[in-house]
């Protein structure tokens, strides 16, 4: 078959030899096979594979709280012993009524530790956001020994009381008759932190106090 003899005019495409007749409607239907894969089939190939990856996304999270829910009851139990123990340190605050009470614990346990009390002055309460906090300024005079016994009395109260800013010097004090007294012969100067839970309507929204 030479193909220099062919008319290439479609109009006598119809005479054209069988095997370029069907060599022209392989192309034909390739290009067309082409256009519809653009067209159509090559953007639902790119959603397919958009909705692939979602599904290990999703496969992942599921595995995840899958997960979860085998120790729900591991998660509740959890739970349950922070709210009791949140709810024990709770009770270890006073509320308004009880304060007066705690501020004569705690100059007791001072007494009762053979301490001399030359300050004990209670500041104003600074707001948290669900308790407050009771600062008090004390200089108490008396031996590293008693001082310890102070702060141990004070860990050992029903209530929460923290000590900060402990300073201990000398004491320059003298007795009637002159010389220092040996029976104190230290001071220590504190600052003792007490707190309350608040009462119903106090609380997020109020003005922190500042201590004095």
């Amino acid at each position: 078959m030479n193909l220099s003899e062919i008319s290439w005019d479609l109009e006598y495409s119809g005479a054209w030899p069988a095997p370029v007749k069907a060599a022209v409607v392989a192309m034909l239907c390739a290009i067309l096979v082409g256009v519809w894969y653009y067209l159509d089939t090559g953007a639902q190939l790119e959603q397919l594979a958009v909705e692939e990856s979602k599904e290990g996304e999703l496969r992942t999270v599921f595995e995840q709280k899958q997960r979860k829910a085998g120790n729900l009851a591991e998660y509740k139990a959890q739970l349950q012993e922070i709210e009791k123990t949140f709810g024990d340190l709770l009770r270890q605050l006073p509320n308004k009524t009880q304060v007066p009470e705690l501020l004569v614990d705690v100059s007791q346990t001072g007494l009762a530790s053979g301490l001399e009390f030359e300050l004990f002055r209670p500041g104003a309460e600074v707001v948290k956001e669900f308790y407050a906090e009771l600062p008090i300024e004390v200089r108490v005079l008396g031996t590293f020994t008693d001082f310890g016994s102070f702060v141990s009395g004070l860990s050992s109260l029903p209530r929460i009381v923290t000590v900060h800013s402990i300073k201990i010097t000398p004491n320059g004090a003298r007795d009637a008759s002159g010389p220092k007294n040996d029976k104190f012969p230290l001071s220590m100067n504190a600052l003792v932190r007490t707190y309350r839970y608040l009462d119903e309507g106090e609380g997020m929204g109020k003005p922190v106090a500042k201590a004095k």
